[in-house]
């Protein structure tokens, strides 16, 4: 078997391809590209058996066949070239030959028969997104994903398709984050659970252009342009999270987010390292924000300007919580809807965009004193 491809071109392919090798794997066969040339067609697959991904391009091969070459070393190979047509050639001694106008480079090939298969999952389209806007939705919710393996829903985003729009949805039981595109719709309520990996892998691959999005009962399949993106879905059903979503808080705090985060970031140094507790104490045109390190006998406290419609309250939270929800807050405005010092703060921007809405949640914690 022999081919040509140009040597940026196939890097461009192969830098697709290569997030889905694993670094470290108890099945070395994982380590490999699969390669599958088909009447004229190559397709490069890699997976790490949570996502796979895949991309093909047009070559003049001589005949069909499917093997496994090293990944990292190929790819090595070929970023390291000059732009140039690389002649690939299959050996019988199980070698597979590179040459170009200036050099050979030989690296082993082998059967793909141990290869795992990928899934295939049906183009019956559930999506279209723009790029961006997917982008978007996982920067909006992403960071909220739960770390614990105890409820592994929660280490998953929840993709929720509804007559309102597509929600995404992300929980670690102390912070909960909604953003909903509402340019998609569905006629009827559909779930599915994405795992941390592969919202992970997709931001960094995602361009502006459309990705269409199918699912099966058991994967997820996104293509974007040649390179598709294959992924399981979490089988297990994701919590019910608008019961948590508090519908009466009624005292309205409004303040300037960067002012605010800039503040939180202060009182983090000086916030206990158990407990990261930072103290709000509402007023009316005035926010004191304190955090006590008694361990270390140090302690800090700013004056915020804000406004406040409501009671008198002194509330706590997690600092690095708090960091993290005011840090995926893109407006100059952030409004607390809040009910009481032990119930759920609900965190706005103060506008957005007329197809979209962002509903953040963070529990409070028990203050000191």
């Amino acid at each position: 078997m022999q081919f040509r491809v140009n040597s940026k071109v196939f890097e461009k392919l192969l830098s697709k391809i290569i997030p889905a090798v694993p670094t470290r794997t108890p099945m070395p066969i994982l380590e490999n590209f699969l390669f599958d040339i088909n009447d004229g067609n190559l397709t490069v697959c890699a997976t790490d058996m949570e996502i796979a991904l895949r991309s093909s391009l047009n070559v003049n091969a001589d005949e069909n066949i499917k093997m496994v070459v090293p990944a990292r070393l190929l790819f090595d190979i070929i970023r390291n070239l000059e732009e140039t047509q690389i002649l690939f050639e299959t050996k019988d001694n199980a070698k597979l030959k590179l040459s170009t106008d200036t050099g050979v480079y030989n690296i082993g090939y082998s059967s793909s028969e141990d290869y795992p298969d990928i899934p295939t999952v049906e183009p019956n389209i559930n999506a279209v997104i723009g790029g961006r806007d997917l982008k978007k939705a996982f920067e909006q919710t992403s960071f909220a994903m739960s770390k614990e393996d105890m409820r592994p829903a929660m280490t998953g985003t929840l993709f929720e398709f509804s007559q309102n729009g597509l929600s995404f949805v992300a929980t670690d039981g102390h912070r909960l984050v909604k953003y909903m595109n509402k340019s998609i719709e569905a006629d009827a309520v559909q779930q599915y659970v994405v795992p941390e990996r592969a919202i992970s892998v997709l931001s960094k691959i995602l361009t502006d252009n459309d990705v269409r999005i199918y699912f099966s009962k058991t994967n997820i399949s996104f293509q974007m342009d040649d390179l598709e993106l294959i992924s399981r879905l979490i089988g297990e059903k994701y919590p019910a999270y608008n019961s948590v979503i508090p519908l009466e808080n009624e005292n309205i705090l409004k303040v300037n987010t960067n002012t605010l985060l800039s503040s939180i970031r202060r009182m983090m140094i000086f916030s206990a390292t158990g407990t990261k507790q930072v103290k709000f104490t509402i007023s009316k045109d005035n926010m004191l924000i304190s955090a006590e390190d008694i361990d270390h006998g140090s302690d800090a406290m700013e004056n915020v300007p804000c406004q406040y419609n409501g009671e008198p309250m002194n509330i706590g939270f997690n600092t690095a919580y708090m960091n993290d929800m005011l840090t995926h807050i893109f407006n100059d405005e952030v409004i607390f809807k809040l009910h009481s010092p032990t119930k759920a703060c609900i965190l706005e921007p103060a506008s957005i965009g007329e197809n979209e809405e962002l509903i953040l949640l963070l529990m409070p914690v028990r203050l000191n004193n």
